[in-house]
């Protein structure tokens, strides 16, 4: 793997780690700035968070799957293995817009107070990354269905893995100080 893009990319993920560090101490300095509205104990509902949990912990196990598929040269699997990583992903984002969409739709949207505001730029900042990290799968199935593996791909899939498996951290991170802590105050 060529050094200097390895390298690049660490500094690419500490700095996200640098921007998540931000959204999560906004949150817990907001937290408790409810507006008089309702706090994370009576808003969060802890089965679709826990489904979504479920999900995303699969997905890096898939893309797992896929990386070592990919070191062994082997395209189909790599290409199922990324397609399943691919539908958790989705089914894992479909929960979370789900759930943004009843909270704004229960009037407890963004807007509504300093704590929800703050809720939502970090979980949507995570979604969003999601999204970006499908939206580069979907790139490399194309790319190797079209021309296969070789050490390009293989690198590029590696570097795809990393930022899958972060964006995993940060939602643990996510599932345990706004959703668990949330819940239990």
């Amino acid at each position: 793997m060529n050094k200097k893009i390895t390298f690049g990319f660490w500094v690419y993920l500490m700095s996200d780690c640098v921007l998540f560090a931000g959204l999560f101490a906004t949150y817990a300095a907001l937290h408790g700035a409810t507006a008089g509205g309702p706090g994370a104990g009576a808003l969060f509902n802890l089965s679709p968070v826990l489904l979504q949990t479920l999900l995303l912990l699969t997905s890096s196990f898939t893309v797992g799957l896929a990386m070592l598929a990919a070191q062994n040269k082997n395209r189909n699997l790599t290409i199922l293995a990324l397609v399943a990583t691919l539908t958790l992903g989705l089914g894992f984002l479909g929960l979370e817009v789900n759930e943004f969409h009843n909270l704004i739709a229960a009037g407890t949207g963004p807007g509504s107070s300093a704590f929800l505001s703050a809720f939502f730029a970090l979980v949507g900042t995570h979604g969003l990354h999601l999204a970006l990290g499908a939206l580069w799968m979907l790139v490399c199935i194309a790319h190797i269905a079209m021309r296969g593996l070789h050490d390009a791909t293989t690198r590029k899939l590696r570097l795809l893995g990393l930022f899958w498996h972060f964006l995993d951290i940060i939602w643990i991170c996510i599932f345990t100080f706004v959703y668990l802590f949330g819940i239990l105050q």
